[in-house]
């Protein structure tokens, strides 16, 4: 299926029933199609066509349900965006894809006519919980009501005749001072995955159930959480952000079955003690992904909340799940489980030799799943996929009954509470403070986040800076959530022969550092 025939195939199916809960409010399945097939035709009225780009920068709520169908049904191409970005990363992204609208909502307004207001060609503001206070500021891009085009007016859409591999969503990398790349995802791409998300997600026989929609629907993992919900027939509670007592609320009032977490958010249900407060026994399945997850918190979960853990592995590129483990097999702790339907894992030898059962390599993957390339980037497409397989660029092995184990990752990539760290945009923005004389940014481990984001500093000479100054112009140009946890000021940079920076013994150097610091 193309993924607009998601909410049509779901009311088929399984009748009209309660889709979505939010704010205590529920939202059905017809409910949510006529909501989308309406905007669509508002935003066609508004001038969207097929190809066009839409960002969708909001905080996990029904309307980015409704959005995402929306767009996609005016035959544009969705741009999902985190609400917590910097707006001069939000900038670059509106004005690299060229986005001819974003919708958005009042809380962050502001922000996102910051991000455009130096744009040549503002792209429209469809704004979500406008009321009469909200002001439209001179010289900026034009701010419609969103609710206003969702309750109609504007006749039928008109159908945009949309095949398989036509590209539906573009995820931009983060980056501010480097090379953001657009993974283009296909409706193909996306709905294989989905499928088999759905087709792992019960046993044969068993209800749904209800799902906690906790991760960011910006995020590909919470992309294909929401587009598997269509296929399996159940119902999600939606929360805005992650919140311990917020999350054990949803779970007692709504009897959650499942939800799909980062490990940031697993370490943060086991530390608090609130949770004793609540009834979680409903609870049977926690998916984790887009970080590490350490055994020894796996143990402490279920032995805390009595359910079990499944870990998978994904990328945005692969849309996003390669690999998981699986309702009714062997879990093995440390594993990412094995690879889902359809999806081939090779792992290679640095000559591109496919190495035996239990060998460690970079790891391979081919399947439905995998991206077309990356957006008006021809280079990095040849670079990341050649001869239909992509080249993930992680170290792992795997082991006689299939399982996938993630020995390591990306050299220098930072993975904090499941969002990707770039060092090296770090490194560039750093580096551009007149007391800094040079800079390395590096991840140490961080039972609580995965990792956190340490930047060491050779201070320029006869300069003063401190901690605090740094971190305060970090989050002057980036979103506070990529910012360094710390700062750590040395005399000179551990370098090999040739004078490069030897990133593997500072990380060390600086993990016990980070630790004496109270950092992690």
């Amino acid at each position: 299926m193309i993924l607009t025939d998601l909410p049509d195939h779901n009311l088929a199916r399984f009748g009209e029933y309660p889709f979505l809960y939010f704010n205590g409010q529920p939202l059905s399945n017809r409910q949510l199609l006529d909501m989308a097939n309406r905007l669509a035709a508002g935003l066609q009225a508004q001038g969207i066509r097929p190809g066009d780009r839409v960002m969708v920068c909001m905080a996990n709520a029904p309307e980015v349900f409704i959005a995402y169908q929306a767009i996609m049904r005016a035959g544009a191409i969705v741009l999902p965006v985190m609400h917590v970005l910097h707006p001069k990363e939000i900038g670059f992204i509106a004005q690299v894809s060229e986005a001819r609208a974003i919708i958005t909502q009042r809380s962050i307004l502001a922000n996102v006519q910051q991000a455009v207001a130096e744009l040549d060609a503002p792209p429209l503001l469809l704004v979500s919980g406008l009321d009469d206070s909200t002001t439209e500021p001179a010289g900026t891009a034009q701010v419609v009501d969103l609710q206003a085009l969702m309750q109609g007016g504007f006749g039928p859409f008109e159908a945009a005749q949309l095949q398989l591999d036509d590209t539906a969503v573009i995820l931009f990398t983060s980056g501010t001072t480097g090379q953001p790349k657009g993974v283009m995802l296909t409706h193909r791409n996306l709905y294989s995955n989905a499928a088999s998300s759905a087709s792992l997600a019960n046993r044969e026989g068993e209800p749904p159930g209800t799902t906690l929609g906790v991760l960011p629907l910006a995020h590909i993992y919470g992309f294909t959480q929401a587009n598997a919900l269509f296929l399996i027939g159940g119902a999600m509670v939606i929360l805005p952000r992650f919140g311990v007592q917020e999350v054990c609320q949803a779970i007692q009032e709504h009897k959650v079955r499942r939800f799909g977490a980062v490990p940031a958010m697993i370490h943060a249900l086991v530390a608090d003690p609130v949770t004793h407060q609540y009834d979680l026994s409903t609870l049977e399945i926690v998916g984790s992904g887009s970080a590490p997850l350490p055994v020894s918190l796996i143990t402490a979960f279920k032995t805390r909340f009595g359910a079990d853990i499944y870990e998978g592995y994904g990328l945005s590129e692969a849309a996003p799940t390669v690999s998981a483990h699986r309702i009714g097999e062997v879990l093995k702790p440390g594993s990412v489980g094995r690879a889902f339907p359809g999806v081939e894992l090779r792992i290679i030898d640095e000559s591109g030799r496919t190495l035996p059962t239990g060998e460690i390599g970079e790891l391979l993957v081919r399947g439905e799943n995998i991206t077309p390339g990356y957006y008006r980037n021809e280079a990095a497409t040849n670079a990341a996929i050649r001869d239909g397989w992509l080249h993930t660029g992680d170290v792992a092995r795997l082991d006689a009954d299939g399982y996938l184990y993630i020995v390591d990752r990306q050299k220098d990539l930072i993975l904090r509470g499941g969002f990707n760290i770039y060092p090296r945009d770090l490194e560039e923005l750093i580096s551009t403070h007149p007391a800094v004389a040079e800079v390395a940014v590096v991840g140490v481990p961080s039972e609580r986040m995965g990792e956190e984001v340490i930047a060491v500093v050779v201070p320029a000479r006869n300069a003063a800076v401190t901690e605090s100054e740094l971190l305060a112009f970090c989050q002057a140009h980036l979103a506070k959530y990529k910012t360094p946890r710390g700062v750590i000021f040395v005399e000179q940079m551990p370098r090999n022969g040739v004078g490069k920076i030897l990133k593997k013994s500072l990380r060390e150097h600086v993990a016990a550092m980070a630790a004496e610091l109270d950092l992690v």
